[in-house]
This record gives C-alpha cells, sequence and structure tokens, in this order.
C-alpha cells in the first residue's frame, strides 16, 4: 500500500491509500479525484491519465517506455522531464509518498 498525494491544478489536494499493484490511474478512479478521466481505462490508449510527477519522484519512478512516450505527444502541455500517464506506473510500497499533480485540463 502506497499513500499517494494528488494535487489538482486549482491546488486542492488529494492523499489517499492505494493498494499494491493498481495503478496510480486506478487510485485516482477509485476514490473519484478529480482531473484523471481515464477515457481508454488504463490501455495506454489515451491521454487522458496525464500528470506531472513531482520534481523529487521523477528519478524514483519506472522510466516510461515508448508506448508512453508516444501517447504523451497528445497530452496537454506535456513536461519531457516530469509527464507521465498514471496508466502505466503500478503501485508498490516504493511508491509511498508519491505526489502527482494535474495539468490544467486532459486532452
Amino acid at each position: 500500500m502506497a499513500k499517494i498525494t494528488y494535487i489538482e491544478h486549482n491546488g486542492t489536494e488529494h492523499m489517499v491509500d492505494v493498494a499494491n499493484g493498481l495503478t496510480v490511474m486506478e487510485g485516482a478512479r477509485d476514490n473519484n479525484i478529480p482531473g484523471i478521466e481515464a477515457d481508454c481505462g488504463g490501455a495506454c490508449a489515451c491521454s487522458t491519465c496525464h500528470v506531472y510527477i513531482a520534481p523529487e519522484w521523477v528519478e524514483k519512478i519506472p522510466a516510461k517506455d515508448d508506448m508512453e512516450e508516444d501517447m504523451l505527444d497528445f497530452a496537454f502541455e506535456p513536461d519531457p522531464a516530469r509527464s507521465r500517464l498514471t496508466c502505466q506506473i503500478k503501485v508498490s510500497d516504493a511508491l509511498d509518498g508519491l505526489i502527482v499533480h494535474m495539468p490544467e485540463k486532459q486532452i
């Protein structure tokens, strides 16, 4: 289990416990956190679960694969260093304390 903080574009914070094995996107969906739409349901076929990883976490999570990198081209204002699709980040104890910031909108 990991405690993850989702921060909306307006600064509203949501700190929730997410079970190991789920994705960061599923944690948002299961806890009704606004700002992560996840239109494709986690298939890495859209960019509507885009977030910006807090700078101190960028090097602590697994690297993006090519498919995620390609989908981020369709995200709203992607940041080459910090943008990630939450459907591609599996939760583990190592992610306890993770902070993600939502963009102004999802495309």
